[in-house]
C-alpha cells in the first residue's frame, strides 16, 4: 500500500511538470531525420518460427472445446477460419490433419451420401486445454486488468470488439471472454453501439490504480525517484549482435532518452506530433501496449488499426523501424511480429505467465504431430459415424438444422468413444 501512495504521489506531481516541461521541449525539439536500420536477430526469429501456427491451433482447440458434442463438422470450423490467420491458399482440412495428436478425425454422411470430415479433441489435448482453463479461471482478475489497461489507453475507454479480438490472443484472454469474463463484470464494462455501427466495449469507470505505466513501475521498483520526479524516463535499449550504431545516431538516441517521458495513461493533447517529444509518448504507448501481452509480442497488423482510439498520428508504426534497440520486428511466417527486445534473453522469456507454459507445451506437440504423421504413424482411416439413409422428412428437418444434427451424430460418437 505504501509503495502505490508513494508512486501515485510522485507520479501526480511529476505529470504536471512533465506536461509544462514538455511543452517547453517541444519549442525545442522537432522529430529528426535518423533512420536505423534493421539487423536481423535470429533468436527472436526462432520465437516466431517455433509458434508458427500456434494461434491457429489453439482457437481451433478452444472452438471444438466450447461445442457441447465436442465434436465438430468442418464446415462449421470454416466459419473460424477468418480469426486463424491462415494463408487463402491452405486448406482447413488439410491443416487440421497435420497434427494428428491434437485433432482426431471422424465423418458423417450427409443426406447425399457424403463424407463430412468431423473433428475432435485427442485426449492428450483435452488434458492441455482443461490445464489452461484452469489457469484462466485462476488469473482471472489478473486478466480482467489487462483488459482495462488497455482500454484506459484509448482517450474514450472504449475499443470495438473487432479490434480486442484481435489482440485477445496475444492478451490471454479466453477465446470466448465475451460471454464468459465480461458478464461477471458487467460494473465495469458495458456494451455499446459505436458511431460506425459496430459493438463496443467501454470501461465504466477510471481506474488510478492501474493508471501507471510499466516503465514507472520500473522506475520506482529500481530507486530511480529522480527519474520519476523530473519525468525524463529512458527506455532500456538492447540491440543485435553487431548491429553498429554511427556517433551521429548515439548521440540523438541519448538525448531522445533524455526528453520527458508522457505517461501513456495521461493526455497528451498539448504535444506536437512533429516533435521528438511525442515520438518519445508514442513509443511509450507501444512499450505499454505490448508489456500488456503475455509474451510481450504482437503482429504489426494487430495495431494497425489503433490510431484512432490511441489518438496517434499519420504513420505511427514507423516509430518500429525507428527504435530498432527497443523493438524488433520480425519477419518471419509471411508476418511482421513487433517483438518487446527488453523482455527476452535470446529466446527465453524473462517473465512467465502461467498460460506461456501451456502455449509451449501446445507447441510441442504440434512439432511431435508433424514428426510422427510423416514417420507414418497417423496413416490410419477416420473412423467413421454410421448412420441410417434419412427419409424424406428426415432430409428436410435435417436441412433445416444441418448443424444441430451433425453435431449430435459427433457427440454420439464421442460418447462411444470414451466409454
Amino acid at each position: 500500500m505504501g509503495f502505490w501512495f508513494w508512486l501515485s504521489r510522485s507520479a501526480d506531481s511529476s505529470f504536471i511538470q512533465v506536461c509544462r516541461r514538455g511543452y517547453n521541449f517541444q519549442q525545442k525539439f522537432s522529430l529528426v531525420n535518423v533512420k536505423l536500420k534493421w539487423v536481423k536477430d535470429r533468436s527472436l526469429d526462432a520465437i516466431v518460427i517455433d509458434q508458427g501456427n500456434l494461434r491457429a491451433v489453439c482457437i481451433l482447440v478452444s472452438v471444438i472445446s466450447s461445442s457441447p458434442s465436442f465434436c465438430l463438422p468442418i464446415y462449421h470450423l470454416r466459419k473460424h477460419r477468418g480469426q486463424l490467420g491462415l494463408p487463402h491458399y491452405v486448406k482447413l482440412s488439410a491443416f487440421i490433419r497435420k497434427y494428428p495428436n491434437i485433432f482426431h478425425e471422424s465423418y458423417i454422411f450427409d443426406n447425399g451420401g457424403t463424407r463430412v470430415p468431423c473433428f475432435q479433441l485427442t485426449a492428450e489435448a483435452v488434458k492441455l486445454h482443461e490445464e489452461e482453463v484452469s489457469i484462466i479461471e485462476q488469473n482471472q482478475n489478473e486478466l480482467i486488468e489487462r483488459l482495462c489497461k488497455l482500454l484506459m489507453l484509448t482517450r474514450s475507454r472504449t475499443l470495438p470488439l473487432q479490434t480486442i479480438d484481435q489482440l485477445k490472443w496475444d492478451m490471454g484472454l479466453p477465446y470466448n471472454y465475451y460471454d464468459t469474463l465480461i458478464p461477471l463484470h458487467s460494473d465495469m464494462f458495458s456494451s455499446i453501439c459505436l458511431q460506425d455501427g459496430r459493438v463496443g466495449l467501454k470501461l465504466q469507470t477510471w481506474d488510478d490504480r492501474l493508471a501507471f505505466s510499466q516503465l514507472q513501475k520500473n522506475a520506482a521498483l529500481h530507486q530511480k525517484k529522480k527519474n520519476l520526479d523530473t519525468g525524463c524516463l529512458a527506455f532500456p535499449i538492447g540491440f543485435t549482435r553487431g548491429f553498429g550504431l554511427r556517433r551521429k545516431c548515439m548521440q540523438w538516441l541519448d538525448e531522445w532518452q533524455r526528453l520527458p517521458y508522457t505517461s501513456p495513461y495521461s493526455d497528451a493533447s498539448h504535444l506536437d506530433s512533429r516533435t521528438d517529444v511525442s515520438e518519445k509518448r508514442i513509443v511509450g504507448v507501444f512499450h505499454e501496449l505490448l508489456h500488456l501481452m503475455i509474451q510481450k509480442k504482437t503482429e504489426r497488423k494487430n495495431v494497425s488499426n489503433l490510431r484512432e482510439p490511441l489518438s496517434l498520428p499519420q504513420k505511427f508504426t514507423k516509430v518500429f523501424d525507428r527504435h530498432p534497440g527497443i523493438f524488433y520486428i520480425s519477419k518471419k511466417c509471411d508476418t511482421q511480429t513487433v517483438i518487446l527486445r527488453e523482455a527476452y534473453d535470446r529466446q527465453q522469456l524473462l517473465q512467465k505467465h502461467p498460460l506461456v507454459d501451456i502455449r509451449e507445451n501446445f507447441a510441442s506437440m504440434m512439432k511431435r504431430g508433424l514428426l510422427d504423421r510423416s514417420m507414418g504413424l497417423y496413416r490410419q482411416k477416420a473412423d467413421p459415424i454410421l448412420v441410417k439413409p434419412l427419409s424424406r422428412s428426415a432430409a428436410v428437418e435435417f436441412n433445416e438444422s444441418k448443424t444441430s444434427y451433425d453435431e449430435g451424430l459427433c457427440h454420439n460418437f464421442y460418447l462411444q468413444q470414451i466409454k
